[in-house]
């Protein structure tokens, strides 16, 4: 796992949707597509944006969500209403390549099956993506994966219903799916992110984002959250 410093968020951002472009740009180069699985969160609604602007082959784009609120469909907290603005609004994406996470369902244990059942239809059983990219928050967690969730703990699914977190249960990718992936980009910034960073690239698994092992992994971090860590 790499660690790449740079000044400020807006570096990051511009950054990270820098090499998304490039992994994207490699994955349909070698398989005719690329399946991406993008987080929610504040902090990657810029980095989006700014991928928008990016040389990407749209065309050859499946796009996945990695995790979900399940929150009415026009409520803010919905990620899919930023990854709309950020980056939908803004590309010609094929209709049929957005696969959103069917969160407005009323049972959504059978939706995360669909889910599932949708997911290995274009990246395999068990699912491998091509390329995923992940946030991290202070208490360590990604996706949205917790500390004391259950769903943390399923190795048998790529794809499971989380209890309540701040508000919400939850649609995610699982640990095992999002360690299957191909390549990892994680985005990291603000001073409030520097002890889960640490444990992060430390490996440490009592931090939900210390469990997900990938070899072909990044992070692209602030200076405020890489604190005294050197890139490397």
């Amino acid at each position: 796992m790499r660690l790449e410093v740079l000044p400020e968020a807006e570096a990051v951002a511009r950054r990270a949707a820098g090499l998304l472009a490039a992994e994207a740009r490699a994955s349909v180069a070698r398989n005719g597509r690329a399946v991406l699985a993008t987080s929610g969160g504040s902090t990657p609604w810029r980095m989006l944006r700014l991928l928008a602007d990016e040389d990407v082959p749209w065309s050859h784009i499946h796009l996945f969500q990695v995790d979900e609120r399940a929150a009415p469909a026009d409520h803010p907290d919905r990620n899919l209403g930023h990854l709309r603005e950020s980056l939908l609004g803004h590309v010609l994406l094929p209709e049929g390549h957005l696969h959103a996470m069917p969160v407005d369902a009323p049972d959504l244990t059978a939706a995360a099956a669909r889910y599932e059942a949708e997911l290995h239809a274009f990246a395999g059983t068990p699912a491998v993506l091509d390329l995923v990219h992940l946030g991290l928050g202070a208490d360590g967690h990604t996706a949205s994966l917790v500390s004391g969730d259950p769903a943390l703990e399923v190795e048998d699914a790529d794809v499971a219903v989380t209890c309540p977190y701040r508000g919400w249960r939850r649609m995610t990718l699982t640990r095992s799916a999002l360690a299957r992936a191909r390549s990892i980009v994680w985005v990291v910034t603000g001073a409030d992110k520097a002890v889960a960073l640490s444990k992060l690239r430390r490996g440490d698994d009592s931090i939900p984002a210390g469990r997900i092992s990938v070899a072909n992994a990044v992070i692209f971090a602030d200076e405020a959250a890489a604190g005294s860590q050197a890139t490397t």
